[in-house]
């Protein structure tokens, strides 16, 4: 989402604006019958954390269940994915640049870490880039 388009980083207004855009989440993949037929035989749960905020997010073939907010005490997910609010900011902004435009390119860039049992992860590594991407602004490339 462009800069101008996002509430400015002052703690509480910044919380609500990643709530509200991650719990879009649900409805934009269900949306995508494509995306729900590819994850067809995906059912997990994983950990993703925004900075200090962390969600948990349920998908039972393919459809996400739900999006659970933190904090969590001891949460239990398949597997985690880590990286702080700049470089979350980035990947899901209308035209993220270079190394910030693929969950791969996080990773190598060590901007993103992928920790738990990542067979999940990358068995499924589509399905996870693309439902991601869908919290792009609508009518941005992916």
């Amino acid at each position: 989402m462009p800069r101008s388009a996002r509430p400015a980083k002052s703690g509480m207004a910044s919380l609500a604006w990643e709530a509200g855009v991650i719990e879009a989440l649900k409805q934009r993949v269900n949306a995508d019958e494509t995306l729900v037929r590819r994850g067809r035989y995906l059912t997990t749960t994983f950990l993703l954390e925004v900075g200090p905020t962390a969600w948990l997010i349920a998908i039972f073939e393919g459809r996400i269940v739900s999006v659970t907010s933190g904090p969590f005490v001891m949460p239990s997910s398949s597997f985690a994915l880590r990286a702080n609010e700049e470089e979350w900011g980035k990947f899901w902004s209308s035209r993220p640049p270079p190394g910030s435009n693929d969950l791969m390119a996080l990773i190598k860039r060590r901007a993103l870490t992928a920790e738990g049992n990542l067979q999940i992860f990358m068995a499924n590594l589509r399905y996870f880039k693309e439902a991601l991407a869908k919290l792009r602004p609508e009518g941005a490339a992916t």
